[in-house]
């Protein structure tokens, strides 16, 4: 089994990565990454040895690379490679744009040439937006994104659907929820209330700044 993973040196990327390889011994895996500031090679170097495991140093964004790159020939490309961060994207959307939607249509032109690749497109449930008091979420919610970057991943999505109605494209769409662990980027909800607990900081939930003893103001 060929299979590519973008955005393989990001946090849940790399887990990934690193699961499959010892999970299955009849994988072969290339994992193609720009190295943003959330990309860590690092966070690979146990398995960078493996001779099933290829790093290709390289950007979604970019057409022409991604389209030289699926001639390698894949059974599937699992796609991982993002910009996440909900701050970020309030801050500046461009990049939002640029890679989410952008990056996962030129993905998706690319692997319309080869109809045997299946599509699986690691999503977010920030797609939802905001669930009121009591309320959960299922698949069939309709999306009601609240952030660019919210916006930018439904917009993927909503690509993915279209290729897989217009072209036939085999696709899978994940919504992952709040995923935690070892390597996390601390910019995300867990590490950093974990730093700054540590460090006697204040809490800040959307522009909010909690004490446990005080509340939120």
């Amino acid at each position: 089994m060929k299979l590519l993973v973008t955005g393989g040196a990001g946090f849940i990327g790399s887990n990934f990565v690193r699961f499959l390889l010892n999970a299955r011994r009849d994988v072969e895996l290339v994992n193609f990454e720009k190295l943003t500031y959330a990309g860590n090679p690092e966070s690979l170097s146990d398995v960078a040895p493996d001779p099933r495991y290829h790093f290709i140093r390289g950007d979604i964004t970019d057409r022409s690379a991604v389209a030289e790159l699926f001639r390698r020939g894949f059974d599937a490309a699992i796609h991982f490679a993002a910009e996440t961060h909900v701050d970020r994207s309030i801050e500046d959307p461009v990049p939002f744009l640029e890679t989410n939607i952008f990056g996962t249509q030129h993905l998706l032109e690319a692997a319309r040439a080869f109809p045997n690749i299946r599509f699986i497109h690691i999503s977010t449930d920030e797609v939802y937006g905001s669930a009121p008091a009591g309320i959960a979420f299922r698949e069939e919610t309709p999306l009601d994104p609240r952030s660019p970057y919210a916006a930018s991943k439904a917009s993927a999505e909503h690509f993915v659907t279209a290729y897989a109605n217009t072209y036939g494209i085999s696709s899978v769409i994940l919504r992952c929820t709040n995923n935690f662990g070892p390597r996390q980027f601390p910019e995300k909800l867990i590490p950093l209330m974990i730093a700054n607990a540590s460090e006697n900081k204040p809490f800040r939930f959307m522009g909010m700044a909690c004490r446990s003893a005080t509340g939120c103001s």
